[in-house]
């Protein structure tokens, strides 16, 4: 029997309802997007962190313009580097081996283009043949054979290193041509002519500008079409105008010096390229599949093992890339080239956000990693501070990236 007096479910919920403001609504709505953009960009809030934190430690020596120049060169080995260890680590395998290479492949370089007289960019294309032929070895006992790829480029780190060495005879080699040399400390300036800041430097600041802002509208709008959530308008303008101020300041540094470096043009070319590749391919949903359940992957059909041997030989050609830039910035192959490159190149990977059991990092972040790295190389050694330090400092900033990724897993299992 019905009591009359009861109020219905659906009146009592809309009178509840009807109380909600809707200002509180939309605001409520906005800090939930701010909150979850900043929690997706963390690891770029954290590179801002340093540079700021640095550039008042260091008086502003580190944002001079000669100094941001240094840190693309000094550091460009590294971010190449990074770019295919976090491909080797999203399909859940290590390269400890890449160091080694890098500095195999310099000292062939070096006989290839002085002892020999070779022309360099012979020179260059052998080495990097020799890189990937290397990658196709340690690949090949990986995928094919089964062995561990920590035991396999950990066997690779001692092989190649005594090779570098056997090359070398010991010896240093020097010096290079100069085209060879434009690879690691060579500049792009002055084609429109000369001027002070260089107009095709602030040209190409420009057309990043316009070409990302533009591709940034293409998505809001293509998300708005398809009724997806979008965040709000005030806090996307805000975050354009943010990259495009970093971007320019980055360009008329780079301008008002000796303009863009030959390692930039290379840096960004391996970027775009590989950002399509993991983003846009069959083979790069393959890498993220098998990092993230590898049997799951071999059941539904993908060829786990071809993935696996072309990712070392796409590693292998990347720090034979990585050694010829280092070789060419200090124009000289020496035996201790390369030492602790895989730690660095490891480390860019974590800290920008690769998860360490696989199936989960960016090319992008891996970059954000090694530049973080590099600006706190950069900082301290302006600071003054010794060697030891450094590295006590960038192995606490490793273990609380990892410690955070893996605080991250467990709240979202949670």
């Amino acid at each position: 029997m019905s009591n009359p007096t009861n109020t219905p479910p659906s009146t009592e919920s809309t009178a509840v309802g009807a109380t909600i403001n809707p200002t509180e609504n939309r605001f409520t709505s906005w800090l939930s997007h701010v909150l979850s953009d900043l929690g997706k960009n963390g690891i770029f809030l954290a590179l801002l962190a340093v540079i700021v934190l640095f550039a008042i430690l260091t008086e502003g020596i580190l944002l001079r313009p000669q100094n941001i120049s240094n840190l693309v060169v000094q550091n460009g080995y590294i971010l190449v580097l990074a770019i295919g260890m976090v491909m080797v680590i999203i399909a859940g395998h290590i390269d400890l081996s890449v160091g080694s290479v890098a500095a195999f492949v310099g000292a062939c370089s070096g006989v290839f283009a002085v002892n020999w007289g070779l022309p360099w960019w012979l020179a260059v294309v052998l080495s990097l043949g020799i890189g990937a032929l290397v990658g196709a070895w340690q690949g090949f006992w990986i995928a094919f054979v089964g062995i561990p790829a920590f035991i396999v480029t950990l066997a690779g780190m001692l092989i190649f290193r005594g090779l570098a060495l056997v090359v070398l005879g010991n010896a240093n080699i020097g010096s290079f041509p100069a085209e060879y040399r434009a690879l690691g400390n060579g500049f792009v300036v002055g084609l429109f002519g000369e001027s002070d800041p260089d107009l095709m430097t602030l040209g190409v600041g420009v057309l990043a500008i316009v070409l990302i802002v533009t591709q940034q509208l293409r998505t809001r709008r293509g998300r708005q079409k398809y009724g997806q959530d979008v965040e709000p308008m005030v806090w996307f303008a805000a975050k354009l105008v943010l990259i495009s101020a970093a971007i320019a300041f980055f360009a008329y540094s780079l301008a008002t010096y000796k303009g863009i470096p030959v390692t930039l043009i290379i840096l960004a070319v391996l970027v775009l390229v590989y950002g399509v590749v993991m983003n846009r391919t069959v083979f790069g949903r393959h890498i993220y599949a098998i990092g993230g359940n590898r049997h799951a992957a071999e059941l539904s059909g993908i060829k786990t093992r071809r993935v696996d041997f072309w990712l070392f030989v796409n590693m292998g050609f990347l720090a034979a890339l990585a050694g010829l830039i280092f070789t060419a910035r200090l124009n000289l192959a020496g035996p201790k080239a390369g030492d602790g490159f895989e730690l660095e190149a490891i480390s860019a990977a974590f800290i920008g956000g690769a998860a360490v059991q696989g199936g989960v990092g960016t090319i992008g972040g891996a970059i954000i990693g090694g530049l973080i790295i590099g600006v706190l190389n950069n900082g301290m050694s302006i600071m003054g501070i010794g060697i030891e330090w450094q590295q006590a400092v960038k192995g606490l900033v490793l273990l609380l990236a990892v410690a955070f990724d893996v605080y991250n897993k467990r709240r979202s299992a949670g």
